[in-house]
C-alpha cells in the first residue's frame, strides 16, 4: 500500500463579503499566490466541502483563469467557492499524483477527470 500525505497549504485565501478593493468573485488576495511556481490548488465552499482540485505550472494565472474562462469545470459553480488553498509542489510528477489522490480521497465534487470513486 502506498502512503501519501497531502501537503499542507502554503497559502489560503477566502472570499470577502463586501470587498472594497478590486476583486474576482469576492477574492481580493490573489497577490498572495505565487505567480511563478507550480503546485496544486483546492476550491472549497462555505461548508468546507471540496469542490475542485487542480494543478498548474504557474499557480496564480491558472487559478484566475478558472474564474474567467468559459470552459472551466466550475464555470457554473464559481459563486460557491469561498476558500482557495494552494500548495507549492515543484515536481510535475508529484503534482499529478497529489491531484489524482486528493480528487479521489476527498471526493472533489466538480472534478470530472481522474475520478475513480463514481
Amino acid at each position: 500500500m502506498i502512503n501519501i500525505t497531502i501537503p499542507t497549504p502554503t497559502v489560503t485565501i477566502t472570499k470577502q463579503d463586501n470587498p472594497e478593493l478590486s476583486n474576482i468573485y469576492g477574492f481580493t488576495d490573489f497577490h498572495l499566490i505565487t505567480r511563478d511556481k507550480g503546485g496544486i490548488f483546492m476550491f472549497y465552499n462555505d461548508n468546507q466541502e471540496l469542490l475542485f482540485v487542480g494543478k498548474a505550472r504557474k499557480l496564480r494565472p491558472r487559478i484566475k483563469k478558472h474564474f474567467n474562462d468559459n470552459v472551466s469545470p466550475i464555470k457554473m459553480h464559481r459563486d460557491e467557492v469561498s476558500k482557495i488553498e494552494v500548495c507549492i509542489v515543484d515536481d510535475p510528477a508529484h503534482r499529478e499524483i497529489y491531484e489524482t489522490y486528493i480528487i479521489n480521497e476527498r471526493k472533489a465534487k466538480y472534478n470530472v477527470d481522474k475520478v475513480f470513486y463514481k
